[in-house]
C-alpha cells in the first residue's frame, strides 16, 4: 500500500514544556522522523555558582513546578555528600515520605489529567467531567490529598522550604502524621477506583514493543525511589558517584536538550524502568494491580509506563502508611542540625516521578558553589522517544495520518516528559 504522511505537531499537548513531532513519508518511503525539543534553555547550573551550600536546594527546586521536591531532595543529598554530613534514620524516613507525596501528586496528575483522556478519545479531562463525573472527582480527591501531604512535610505544596542540609527546619507532629495516615488509608480506596476506570479502557493502550535498556536505582531493602545504586535491565550496575559515565550526555541538532545513552543507542528511565528492575519488591496489592493489567518484568511497551505509575501509586501509599507507623512507634525527636562548610564535591541520585535524577556540586572552603552538573530524567528519555518513533512509524503508517499522529502523541505523553526541565543548560557548538 502506498502511504504518504505529513505530520508536523507544534507543540504536543498535555505535556510539560514544548516538543514537536515531525514525520514525512512519500509513497511508502519514510523521509524524516523526528522528536524535536525547541524549548529555550534555562541556566540553573550557572545560577548556583557563588551561592552558599545552604541555598542550593531552594534555587534548584525552581527547575520544575511538578518535581520541585525531587530537585530539592537530590540537591540536599549532593550537598551532604560533598560536606560529609550524615543524617539520622528519622530524617531519611521523613524525607522519603515527602518524596512519596510528590510521586503520588505527579502520577495521579499524569494518569487522570494527561494520559487517560487519550484512552477515552477525549482531547482533555474536561469533556470527561459530565460523562464520568464520579471518576474525575476521585482523581481530584486523590490529587488533593497528595498536595496537602507535600504541604504538611515540605512547608508548601511545591518548592519546599523545610529541607536543609542535615535534616529539616521543622517536622509534623505525631497527631499530624496520624491524620495523614487516615487520609492515605482513604486514598487506597480511591486508587482502586482509578484502577478500575483505567482497566475499563485498557484495550485502548497501543500494543507496541521495542527491546529497551531500562535504567533506575536499586536498593536491596525496598523498591527504591531514594537510595541505592544505578542498575540497568541489561545487567549492569554503577555507583551513583559514577553517574556521568552512565548518562554520557551528548548534543543533537534537533534538540536544545541533551540526549543520553549507556550501553545501547538509548535507554529509558521512569516508572516502567523502576518496575522492570524492582517489581519483586512491590507490595502485594501493587503486584495485584500489575497482574490485572498483564504487566510483568521485562515489559518493553512504552505506553505501559502510565500503568506502571498506577502500580507505583498503590505501592507508595501502602509503604507510606508503614513508614508513618514506624515513626510513631519509635517516637519523633526534634533534631537540632548544625553543619559546617568545607571544600568538596558531591553526587546524588533519586528517582523523580519521571525517572532517575542526578545532581553534582563542587564547593570551595567557604561552602560556596563553584560548579554544578544536573542531569534530568527527560534528558535521558529523549533519545529513547526518538528510537521508539523510528520503530513505531513503519509498523503503523498504513493506518493513516491521523492515527499515526495520535499514537505518536500518546507515546510522548506516556513518557510523561518534563521538557522544560531537560533544557536546563546548553553549551553547543554545531559542526556542519
Amino acid at each position: 500500500m502506498s502511504t504518504t504522511l505529513n505530520i508536523n505537531v507544534k507543540h504536543v499537548t498535555r505535556i510539560e514544556g514544548h516538543g514537536n513531532i515531525v514525520v514525512n513519508a512519500k509513497d511508502g518511503t519514510i523521509e524524516k522522523i523526528q522528536w524535536q525539543v525547541p524549548e529555550a534553555p534555562r541556566f540553573f547550573e550557572a545560577m548556583v555558582r557563588g551561592r552558599s551550600y545552604e541555598d542550593i536546594q531552594i534555587i534548584v527546586s525552581r527547575i520544575c513546578g511538578i518535581c520541585s521536591i525531587s530537585h530539592s531532595l537530590v540537591a540536599t543529598k549532593a550537598v551532604e555528600d560533598a560536606m560529609g554530613i550524615e543524617v539520622s534514620e528519622q530524617t531519611d524516613l521523613i524525607r522519603l515520605l515527602l518524596h512519596y507525596s510528590e510521586q503520588l501528586q505527579s502520577h495521579v496528575l499524569h494518569i487522570g489529567y494527561l494520559a487517560v483522556p487519550d484512552f477515552f478519545g477525549a482531547t482533555s479531562v474536561v469533556p470527561l467531567v459530565p460523562v464520568a463525573t464520579d471518576a474525575v472527582k476521585t482523581i481530584i480527591r486523590a490529587h488533593r490529598v497528595a498536595n496537602a501531604w507535600s504541604d504538611l512535610i515540605g512547608g508548601r505544596t511545591t518548592h519546599p522550604v523545610t529541607i536543609k542540609p542535615g535534616g529539616f527546619s521543622a517536622i509534623p507532629t505525631a497527631q499530624q502524621f496520624k491524620e495523614l495516615k487516615d487520609n492515605l488509608t482513604e486514598v487506597m480506596t480511591d486508587l482502586g477506583t482509578i484502577a478500575e476506570v483505567v482497566f475499563s479502557v485498557a484495550d485502548k493502550v497501543p500494543q507496541f514493543e521495542r527491546d529497551t535498556e531500562y535504567v533506575s536505582l536499586q536498593n536491596p531493602d525496598r523498591y527504591s525511589f531514594y537510595n541505592g545504586d544505578i542498575v540497568s535491565s541489561d545487567g549492569h550496575t554503577a555507583a551513583v558517584s559514577d553517574w556521568q559515565n552512565v548518562a554520557n550526555e551528548y548534543v543533537v541538532e534537533q534538540s536544545t536538550a541533551k540526549w543520553a545513552k549507556w550501553h545501547r543507542d538509548s535507554y529509558a528511565v521512569g516508572a516502567l524502568a523502576r518496575f522492570n528492575n524492582n517489581a519483586d519488591q512491590l507490595t502485594d496489592d501493587a503486584k495485584a494491580i500489575a497482574a490485572k493489567f498483564g504487566m510483568e518484568k521485562g515489559c518493553c511497551n512504552p505506553y505501559m509506563n502510565t500503568i506502571a505509575q498506577l502500580v507505583e501509586s498503590v505501592h507508595i501509599v501502602q509503604t507510606s502508611i508503614q513508614i508513618i507507623d514506624q515513626l510513631l512507634t519509635k517516637g519523633l525527636t526534634v533534631e537540632k542540625v548544625k553543619t559546617k562548610p568545607k571544600a568538596g564535591k558531591g553526587n546524588a541520585a533519586i528517582e523523580a516521578p519521571r525517572g532517575i535524577l542526578f545532581h553534582q556540586y563542587e564547593f570551595d572552603a567557604k561552602g560556596n558553589c563553584v560548579a554544578a552538573d544536573l542531569c534530568i530524567p527527560t534528558n535521558q528519555n529523549h533519545a529513547n522517544i526518538q528510537k521508539d518513533f523510528e520503530k513505531l512509524v513503519p509498523e503503523i503508517m498504513d493506518e493513516g495520518e491521523d492515527a499515526v499522529r495520535q499514537k505518536l502523541e500518546m507515546l510522548v505523553r506516556a513518557y510523561d516528559p518534563c521538557v522544560s526541565c531537560s533544557t536546563h543548560m546548553l553549551d553547543v557548538k554545531f559542526v556542519r
